[in-house]
């Protein structure tokens, strides 16, 4: 693990070089990829040496301890325990550190919320979950945009995409995608019976223009003019998008914009990153065993999460994680719920690389 670290700390002061060369801060795509591994590096890099200081302390304590100066040996019996005790600390902190890191872990996340089993309920609940996330983001300082919405006359959602921007959104939110269950009273039902309605939520990251290459004489664009629920979102022109990918036959509609080119732009990004996510899956299919982690990220058939009205609780099945505070978690509070999730999944995969390296 130490002679990967030394390399590491080398490439780490590398790349610190490169970034201060001008060619380099000319090339906006080189210095933009070399400041992200920057990044990722530092904390690695800067435990690593905290480590090595640790261990010089240790070695240094050591030679004063049998140095035959009683004075010296006190002090340095003082900083023998201060390193015996945090040297094992740094070490699993280390180890964590060097976990494989996932790359989209920087990135903006596409989320998509659809209404489950359940009917209108479904589809209210629905929304629901996408004030939730919206309201999340806002506390965090994440900026959201609808890219396409399906309402209901009640004021539901059938489905719903929208993008969140901000620094490691997706590292938070992976792990929302699956099948949530709300259990209350609906409000479509007059005899006050509970009521159990599912919906499916979906996080992608958002595929960079470089990472998927669409050719154009693959695409059938199509245009109308918008409609929604209410009257909403209808425009006399035609500004809706519809976008078809003959080679897979996925389907965009876009109209949330008044605007056809901003309807198309958002269209070509759902599509480039929902065909980042096909050959994600392609590739995740092949190591699937060695992948998978114990929270069960990304698999949208598996009941996640249950949201109980009537006792005020939302329980996580994946961690056996409940909390009694139903009301500020879909106000947007869900930071210890998504804390719980990333240490679930950390000691997972730490655990794991333990047993590979034995």
């Amino acid at each position: 693990m130490f002679e990967k670290l030394g390399e590491t700390e080398k490439l780490y002061e590398k790349i610190a070089y490169d970034l201060s060369e001008p060619e380099v801060v000319s090339d906006q795509e080189r210095f933009t990829k070399l400041m992200r591994e920057h990044k990722r590096l530092t904390p690695i890099v800067e435990k690593y040496r905290e480590y090595m200081r640790l261990v010089a302390q240790f070695d240094e304590a050591n030679e004063l301890l049998n140095s035959g100066d009683s004075e010296l040996a006190e002090l340095a019996q003082s900083e023998l325990d201060e390193a015996k005790e945090k040297l094992p600390e740094v070490e699993h902190e280390l180890q964590i550190l060097l976990l494989p890191h996932d790359p989209n872990d920087e990135k903006n996340v596409i989320m998509e919320i659809r209404g489950g089993a359940g009917g209108e309920e479904a589809a209210l609940f629905a929304y629901v979950l996408y004030r939730m996330y919206n309201m999340y983001a806002a506390t965090v300082g994440w900026k959201t945009e609808i890219i396409s919405l399906n309402e209901t006359e009640l004021g539901g959602f059938k489905e719903v995409t929208f993008m969140i921007e901000g620094e490691g959104a997706y590292s938070r939110l992976k792990y929302e995608s699956g099948v949530h269950r709300v259990q209350r009273v609906p409000e479509t039902e007059a005899q006050g019976r509970i009521h159990t309605s599912t919906a499916t939520v979906a996080v992608l990251p958002e595929a960079e223009d470089v990472e998927i290459e669409i050719n154009q004489s693959d695409l059938i664009i199509e245009t109308c003019k918008s409609s929604g629920a209410g009257g909403q979102h209808v425009n006399k022109t035609e500004s809706a998008i519809r976008l078809i990918h003959k080679p897979t036959g996925i389907v965009i509609e876009c109209q949330d914009e008044r605007s056809q080119f901003k309807n198309r732009d958002k269209a070509m990004k759902l599509l480039r990153t929902k065909l980042f996510d096909m050959k994600q899956a392609e590739q995740d299919a092949k190591i699937a065993s060695e992948r998978r982690s114990q929270v069960g990220t990304g698999d949208r058939s598996e009941r996640i999460r249950t949201y109980n009205y009537p006792q005020s609780r939302v329980t996580d099945h994946r961690i056996g994680l409940t909390l009694h505070s139903l009301e500020s978690f879909l106000n947007g509070e869900i930071d210890e719920m998504l804390t719980a999730l990333a240490t679930a999944d950390t000691a997972a995969k730490l655990a794991k690389s333990m047993e590979n390296d034995n």
